[in-house]
């Protein structure tokens, strides 16, 4: 373990096992994602035919893992899906075996190390109660906790059937990682330079924050649960101002929040991965730095390359980082 009083513990990674070609077909033919490996160090992964995103080594080879985690001094590292796994949009009967499929394979993968590597399952969010029996069958596995999408189509987490997944998760102590994917905007006007990444993203973050509480959804679910947003919660800490003042405002805004929206910020946890240490300032003081953890978005090229560094080399007191970069996130995850 590292030289600090506490492990460092990146909660925010993801991975891309080996599936073949002909796995993805039984999902889907021409569209489900598949990993090309090129080489020992280099693959694609491919989407039917389509190549969709060039990738290397560490996605699918735990000791390449492990070796990129001790140059960084990372103790433990959580993985979970690559968004484009998720298997939202296909019928049930596919989509609960290739969430079980993947959910399994992140175990093989663990198990490799199982002291350092985590995994959080991914769930068919289509069909809610097979949701629920998926999370809690991958909890009897060894995953300490689900991935979820930020909605499902024009589903926003306030959506009644995913206020009840997350009721399960609660119940059940299943702690709960939201990633933003499928980002409003499409190609029409977010066409280059990865816009649907640098803008969007961090909306649909904010989108998902705001959606439990704006509809008062915070309100009715379980004080117990664990959910945490990535990429630092999007939006979310710079434009709060904005939120609570519409919230004093306008009586349209308020009207289903019975609270300041930046009353709601004990509810839920954010990651580190804001890539400034003026964003990770705001975030610390606007979260508490009770409710940020260490995330880095590894191993793509948009995450943090050093794992930790910005935490690491930021002005916050050392109680501060020590909690940020493991403290916290033991605590999330009863690790």
């Amino acid at each position: 373990m590292s030289a600090q009083n506490t492990s460092v513990v990146d909660i925010h990674s993801h991975f891309f096992p080996p599936i073949t070609q002909q796995e993805a077909a039984a999902l889907d033919a021409s569209a489900a994602p598949w990993l090309h490996i090129q080489d020992n160090e280099h693959g694609m992964i491919m989407t039917g035919d389509k190549p969709f995103r060039p990738v290397y080594s560490a996605l699918w080879d735990s000791s390449r893992r492990i070796e990129e985690m001790d140059k960084s001094g990372v103790d433990i590292q959580l993985m979970c899906a690559t968004p484009v796994m998720f298997g939202y949009r296909y019928a049930i009967e596919q989509a609960l075996p290739w969430a079980a499929r993947m959910n399994d394979y992140a175990v093989e993968l663990c198990s490799h190390n199982p002291r350092r590597l985590k995994a959080l399952a991914q769930v068919p969010l289509q069909d809610i109660d097979a949701a629920c029996r998926e999370a809690s069958r991958a909890k009897s596995i060894g995953h300490v906790g689900v991935q979820i999408g930020n909605h499902l189509g024009d589903r926003d987490l306030d959506d009644e059937g995913l206020l009840s997944f997350l009721t399960h998760c609660a119940h059940e102590g299943i702690p709960i990682l939201v990633h933003p994917w499928d980002m409003m905007g499409g190609d029409s006007r977010m066409k280059k330079w990865m816009l649907p990444w640098l803008v969007a993203m961090p909306a649909e973050t904010q989108l998902g924050i705001l959606s439990l509480i704006m509809s008062g959804a915070f309100e009715r679910l379980p004080k117990s649960l664990k959910i945490c947003f990535a990429h630092g919660g999007g939006s979310f800490a710079f434009l709060l101002g904005r939120v609570d003042n519409a919230w004093h405002q306008r009586d349209i805004v308020r009207e289903n929040c019975p609270h300041p929206p930046s009353s709601y910020v004990n509810r839920f946890y954010v990651d580190s991965a804001v890539f400034d240490h003026r964003a990770l300032s705001l975030l610390v003081d606007v979260m508490g730095e009770e409710r940020v953890m260490l995330g880095s978005d590894y191993p793509y090229p948009l995450g943090e390359q050093q794992v930790g560094d910005l935490v690491r080399s930021s002005s916050l007191p050392d109680t501060s980082r020590q909690r940020l970069l493991g403290g916290n996130a033991k605590e999330f995850f009863q690790l």
